[in-house]
């Protein structure tokens, strides 16, 4: 890019300062000339885009109060052109075909950014997504399956959220404190969680959740 030339509008929304100053810092190394803007929140996101024009969105998957699930499905339904590329710590297998059906332009994980980061940004701007080899697999892997594929698959976008975080180990009132969201609400996702996988407790949902490299398996 030449030095006069105007850089892209980035939206950065992520609930760590520290992070959001990161991938500003390895963007301008790509684009010196881009304008940012900071949201530390999914209802601060929305908010700035209405209040402004954006070439892209990079967006943290997981924040307090309305993730970043729940600003996807916002964003393409008022800004269909608006790309969005979603940033995760969460292994690909979790999340990535999810996203990539909801409309975004890639997914990357976060410890894997720097080189995927331009290259999800570069396809962006091109208005096309970039699907990392690893994805690519498991869109291959979900094409090859017979029927409608796992049944997580059948799951709300916030079932599906509180499933990953239960499984992890969390307590009902721990998903509810990370989701902003009461314990009885929380209770209430479980027992639909539980009865549309056809699961009985929290033991076989972790099960289910491991052997589909939902969670890391840290044992």
């Amino acid at each position: 890019m030449k030095k006069g030339d105007l850089g892209p509008k980035i939206l950065v929304v992520d609930d760590h300062y520290v992070v959001r100053q990161g991938l500003k810092g390895m963007l301008l190394e790509h684009y010196a000339n881009a304008e940012f803007g900071d949201a530390c929140d999914g209802q601060e996101a929305l908010e700035c885009t209405w209040k402004q024009q954006w070439d892209l969105v990079l967006l943290d998957i997981t924040m307090p109060g309305r993730g970043g699930l729940d600003v996807l499905k916002d964003i393409r339904q008022n800004f269909p052109k608006l790309p969005v590329i979603v940033l995760s710590m969460h292994p690909e297998e979790q999340f990535a075909i999810r996203v990539l059906k909801q409309g975004a332009s890639s997914y990357i994980r976060k410890d894997a950014a720097g080189h995927e980061l331009i290259k999800g940004v570069e396809a962006a701007l091109k208005g096309t997504k970039y699907i990392s080899p690893s994805i690519a697999q498991q869109l291959a892997t979900n094409l090859e399956r017979d029927g409608n594929g796992p049944c997580h698959l059948a799951l709300s976008d916030r079932e599906y959220q509180v499933l990953c975080l239960l499984a992890s180990g969390k307590t009902v009132k721990e998903v509810g404190n990370e989701l902003s969201l009461s314990v009885k609400t929380i209770s209430t996702y479980r027992s639909r969680i539980l009865e549309k996988m056809n699961l009985r407790n929290n033991s076989q949902l972790m099960r289910y959740a491991v052997q589909n490299r939902l969670i890391e398996n840290e044992a």
